[in-house]
């Protein structure tokens, strides 16, 4: 049985408490939002839990088959700034086009990064006739020292995958087990694919001075006997060196993490930012058609426009 902490005191800790000898782990409920005609499932950032290491924003897109005349996901032009999209694609194929000129299909098993530092714009699509899509996105804070790099795209194709313990890894990014991916970092981090192939009890060694969280996609799972169905975040905060998962046959799972990023992060719309200036600069500069956004002419729809800033309400 789960020991019940107020949320208040947990969402702005790194260490979850420990209570009676054990340390807990804290339950980050998802709501619901919709993406480009997708229902997804947004963990963070939400009331209870704001950030895992730099990691700021994870939605889970699908499972999803489109019907009779969907054309699945389409996502207009709009900007970003201050991050990094990353999108693991579990199932279907989607189309990403940005305002520096690149156009990659994302297949099953590859991971598509978007740097925005001072400015990029771009689109996705569900490519023609494809009929699902299943997803994480996620977006990761540049460090304030890198908030205004140049953008860029890099698509992974390859990424280290093994087998053990009966379940099936991919590294997403940064090291684990000896294995290191190719995938741009600028902080320290780490993401990891679990899918286990039967009813597995899984160990993982962890890095302490690293917090963590762990994401069921399908299946629910349990960390210690606490259980967590699917889409709702366990966060593990820092201070272990292992963790113990019991995953269904057929389970999956991510699991996010990373040093803590040690900075005030503020995300308006698509814009991640270090202040309320800079996020007000750059949505002033998109709505009036800025060539530091770029253009992206070759999709057939209107960009998308934010609502007004909160603060100038």
């Amino acid at each position: 049985m789960s020991t019940l902490v107020d949320d208040r005191d947990l969402a702005s800790s790194l260490d979850c408490p420990v209570v009676e000898g054990k340390r807990l782990v804290q339950h980050v409920t998802p709501r619901t939002a919709d993406v480009g005609g997708i229902p997804v499932n947004r963990v963070l950032p939400s009331r209870q839990r704001r950030l895992v290491g730099a990691w700021c924003f994870l939605d889970h897109a699908g499972p999803a088959v489109f019907k009779g005349d969907s054309r699945g996901l389409r996502v207009g032009p709009h900007p970003h700034i201050g991050l990094q999209t990353f999108t693991w694609m579990i199932a279907g194929e989607v189309l990403h086009r940005d305002s520096l000129g690149n156009r990659q299909v994302i297949r099953p098993g590859q991971v598509n990064l978007m740097t925005a530092g001072r400015g990029i714009s771009h689109t996705e699509e569900s490519v023609p006739g494809e009929s699902q899509l299943h997803a994480a996105q996620l977006w990761i804070a540049l460090p304030e020292a890198d908030r205004r790099t140049d953008p860029r795209f890099d698509h992974y194709p390859d990424l280290p995958s093994w087998e053990e313990q009966g379940v099936a890894f991919t590294l997403l990014t940064g090291e684990f087990a000896g294995r290191r991916a190719p995938t741009l970092a600028f902080s320290p981090l780490v993401g990891l694919d679990l899918v286990s192939r039967e009813a597995s009890r899984l160990r993982l060694t962890l890095r302490q001075d690293f917090e963590y969280g762990v994401l069921p996609l399908e299946g629910e799972l349990a960390i210690e006997g606490d259980r967590f169905a699917t889409n709702e975040l366990a966060y593990l905060g820092r201070g272990r060196d292992e963790v113990s998962l019991d995953l269904p046959e057929g389970g999956r799972a991510i699991l996010i993490g990373g040093e803590p990023l040690g900075e005030e992060i503020l995300i308006w719309w698509n814009l991640v930012g270090h202040s309320k200036a800079e996020i007000a600069e750059a949505q002033r500069d998109w709505e009036a058609g800025s060539e530091r956004f770029g253009r992206i002419p070759d999709y057939d729809g209107e960009p998308l426009m934010p609502p007004p800033l909160p603060w100038q309400a």
